[in-house]
């Protein structure tokens, strides 16, 4: 079954799904090595691989394996970052949380308000019992967003990653549905405005 990408908004941003014209940014994201600094790989060096990436949002919609959205801010338009809950499993009812912000755009609460959003959006859409993540042990921000939205964190895997040849850690979170307290519902996205005559699609 397909799973359609939501767009979801907050009091500060929108949820959406990716496009062609988001390349750019994600390069500039991926291509950083202090936002890549605990990725479980190493910085984007081929601008391909954000066309890649993209193509990819599409493909797991599809395959109905999960959601990757753009986080932009409302007040301005401003690229923030992306959001994923992915390896959606429903059988199990379960699946992983994951999320990357731009350097600019780290202390201002917008990780715990896009992934309050999406997990509001999926434990009300998809019938979850379980939600995932994962945080290198270093990235003590990424724990406490993690902490923030209601994840508890259950244990650590022991050099699960090498990357350049450097070995790290990572802590497992779990967050169960009976234990979901989600502080807002995000807003339904705005219908679009009525065109007085046919147009044809954009070429996504």
């Amino acid at each position: 079954m397909t799973l359609a990408t939501p767009t979801l908004h907050t009091p500060r941003l929108r949820l959406r799904p990716f496009v062609e014209g988001d390349a750019d940014r994600l390069y500039a994201l991926h291509s950083s090595a202090r936002v890549m600094r605990y990725w479980d790989s190493p910085p984007w060096v081929e601008r391909a691989r954000a066309g890649r990436f993209v193509e990819r949002c599409r493909e797991m919609a599809e395959e109905g394996t999960g959601v990757r959205v753009a986080v932009d801010r409302a007040s301005d338009g401003a690229f923030v970052g992306w959001c994923c809950l992915v390896e959606w499993n429903p059988v199990y009812r379960s699946a992983s949380l994951g999320y990357c912000l731009d350097e600019a755009m780290w202390g201002h609460g917008y990780a715990t308000e896009a992934a309050r959003a999406l997990l509001t959006w999926a434990f009300d859409t998809l019938d979850l019992n379980r939600v995932q993540a994962e945080a290198d042990t270093r990235n003590v921000a990424s724990a406490r967003v993690l902490e923030k939205v209601g994840f508890v964190r259950e244990g650590t895997l022991r050099e699960d990653c090498v990357v350049d040849g450097e070995v790290s850690d990572s802590w497992v979170f779990g967050l169960i549905r009976r234990e979901w307290q989600p502080s807002a519902a995000p807003a339904p996205a705005p219908a679009p405005a009525p065109t007085p005559a046919p147009a044809p699609a954009p070429v996504r």
